[in-house]
């Protein structure tokens, strides 16, 4: 993503979360800001302890439960996704407006990859709609043995 793009997206994060916020009341308080914007600014696929180890970097004084009960709002709120790749731990990704993708999820590492794959996508409008269906949303987890952890049982 470039500089520019970057920048506008994460404005509308934080205009996101601002509106959430204000509908429910809520304070913005300088750790939940720390939190949301290490956060929002992440890769990838945190998990509460993934995140609260970045946040306690910058300020040693957040707690545990302050990440966890802020990933649960953004959450809550549609801003993060909550994934669940069968090994017990929630992780949290950034939920960008108007992108999608699936995931690869290595059972012997735990190594993640994300793909998008237009074809896919058509074939599962196709059977919604054959089936009478409108899709809404969509979750497409495939699991297996990445490339390495393949080489390491073959050596």
């Amino acid at each position: 993503m470039d500089t520019a793009t970057e920048k506008h997206s994460l404005t509308t994060l934080r205009d996101r979360l601002a509106d959430y916020m204000d509908k429910k009341g809520l304070r913005s308080t300088a750790q939940r800001r720390l939190v949301t914007e290490l956060f929002f600014k992440s890769d990838g696929h945190l998990s509460i302890e993934d995140l609260w180890a970045k946040v306690r970097r910058r300020d040693p004084k957040v707690g545990y439960a302050t990440v966890y009960r802020t990933l649960k709002m953004l959450a809550e709120s549609g801003i993060a996704y909550e994934r669940k790749f069968g090994d017990g731990v929630s992780r949290y990704e950034v939920a960008h407006e108007d992108e999608h993708h699936d995931h690869l999820i290595c059972t012997e590492c735990g190594r993640i990859v994300e793909f998008e794959d237009e074809e896919i996508e058509k074939l599962q409008e196709a059977l919604a709609k054959k089936a009478g269906f409108r899709l809404t949303r969509h979750v497409h987890e495939l699991y297996g043995h990445c490339r390495d952890c393949q080489a390491k049982a073959s050596a």
